[in-house]
């Protein structure tokens, strides 16, 4: 086949091999001079913390240890090499302008135990990124406090029951859409409610008529994603936050799908009451290993006493200071303000890109990501026949009666030098491949990675065995993935 990748294992030089293997006795990565004093050895210096040499641990030169480490480093994948199609995700670049400013000093240095008078600018960041939160979606108030997405739904779900319980019924039940981010219903749960799910219509959106016989006077209110994890709008969004209003209930929305929305929509004018953020995700901070977190809460102004303390406010002659007395917080949900250096981060990007630069990257996002559903619709399902937002999802329908699913297609893709989308999500679409290219690719890195799918298409209607096999270029061949996840080997042993 033309479009195949070359399918021979890679050649492996001599200097690929592992670490143990250039281990010799003797060898060493220091050479110190004799001391000046008394020797004391290692056991009497640490005491009981003293680790006894391990055995069979390798000998070897500092240079052979750095052009290993260095070797593992070019190995690795990340969103500085290359396209992280990871659907839901929202891995897009990092710019490093935002790295400078947050290793400024008295940013990076200043102490959470440092007094107001010596933090004021640390105080005037957090104010500043939670005001800028609050307009670009239309809430009145914003605390940065929560460390993740998910802590920003169990403190936004907090403060629904808070609310409720002073109106003298905090109720039994939260509604949860089949659409819906995967942890919404674990911060449900712990928040003291219980789940109840509501099925999708045909167009992958809420069932109003589903949503009027669920919202009962049990049901606290509603938690949804929007766009939906399908990537698709819910278009009849101010009709449910007004019938769920109507029957007393609240509209909790999960923001993680914000690049879709930020400078276009605000949740708050099509009814929600709460929400959080992912600084990690829409604001390009650090996300996953690269972390921390993030997960800021906004709120509309009768939730705003129940934000987690403190908050950081100002007095009118331009002080800032942290305000702990508030009587109807649901008082901490973390330690300190938050993670204060995603704040910087993300506040430099927010300033940097101002109103019609953040605009841009969301029409970005969205045009990308329907560029992909364009090109693939012919060769992959499409399960869902509408626009998309900032992300698409296919499925394997078509390949599967070929014994191919979604994983082995992912798997195969990274043959062709691409991170894989993200497998089996949403679980309402069978062998889902969903995709979310965000703003920072362009034209032509997506061609390729479209002629990539396209490739695979191809190879899986003439020789589906081949991607059966995939991954065929990579250093480690397929693994046995359930083996892994019930037997993994953690510790390395001699």
């Amino acid at each position: 086949m033309k479009n195949r990748i070359q399918t021979a294992r890679p050649h492996v030089n001599r200097n690929e091999k592992l670490i143990f293997e250039h281990s010799s006795p003797g060898k060493c990565g220091v050479d110190l001079p004799p001391l000046d004093v008394p020797p004391v050895s290692a056991a009497e210096a640490l005491g009981e913390v003293y680790r006894a040499d391990i055995e069979g641990f390798p000998e070897v030169s500092e240079l052979e240890v750095v052009r290993h480490f260095t070797r593992l480093s070019t190995w690795n994948y990340g969103v500085d090499t290359g396209l992280y199609p990871l659907g839901s995700c929202t891995m897009k670049y990092n710019p490093r302008i935002n790295e400078v400013v947050a290793r400024l000093e008295g940013l990076a240095t200043d102490h959470p135990y440092a007094p107001e008078f010596l933090a004021q600018g640390c105080l005037e960041v957090l104010h500043q990124t939670a005001r800028c939160l609050a307009e670009i979606t239309g809430m009145d108030a914003v605390s940065l406090q929560p460390a993740a997405g998910a802590q920003g739904e169990l403190t936004g779900i907090l403060m629904i029951r808070a609310w409720l319980e002073q109106q003298g019924n905090p109720r039994k039940y939260i509604l949860i859409p089949d659409s819906a981010h995967g942890t919404n219903p674990a911060s449900v749960t712990i928040s003291g409610y219980q789940m109840r799910p509501l099925k999708s219509d045909a167009k992958g959106c809420i069932d109003l008529g589903e949503l009027s016989q669920a919202m009962s006077q049990d049901v606290a209110g509603l938690m949804l994603t929007n766009p939906n994890t399908l990537g698709i709008f819910e278009r009849q969004i101010a009709e449910i936050s007004e019938l769920v209003h109507s029957r007393g209930g609240l509209v909790y929305m999960d923001g993680a799908n914000m690049n879709a929305l930020v400078g276009v929509a605000r949740p708050a004018d099509f009814g929600v009451d709460v929400m959080h953020l992912n600084l990690h995700k829409t604001f390009t901070t650090p996300h996953g290993g690269g972390g921390p977190g993030s997960g800021p809460v906004a709120v509309k102004k009768f939730l705003e006493p129940y934000l987690p303390v403190p908050t950081v406010e100002k007095t009118p002659d331009g002080t800032f200071y942290l305000n702990y007395d508030r009587p109807k917080t649901i008082g901490r949900i973390r330690t300190f303000y938050g993670n204060f250096g995603m704040a910087v981060r993300a506040l430099a990007y927010i300033l940097a890109n101002g109103p019609e630069g953040l605009r841009q990257t969301t029409e970005d996002a969205v045009l990308n990501a329907n560029y992909v559903m364009a090109r693939l619709r012919d060769v992959y399902d499409l399960p869902y026949d509408q626009p998309c937002m900032h992300e698409c999802v296919l499925s394997d329908k078509r390949q599967a009666a070929r014994g191919v699913r979604t994983g082995d297609i992912a798997k195969r893709l990274i043959d062709y030098g691409f991170h894989p989308y993200t497998t089996s999500f949403p679980l309402i679409v069978s062998g889902a491949m969903m995709i979310e290219p965000t703003e920072s690719a362009s034209k032509e890195e997506l061609d390729e990675f479209i002629d990539a799918l396209r490739s695979i298409a191809q190879e899986i209607e003439e020789e589906p065995s081949f991607v059966l096999e995939a991954p065929c270029s990579t250093r480690i061949s397929r693994l046995d993935e359930a083996g892994a996840a019930r037997k993994p080997v953690l510790t390395w042993k001699p």
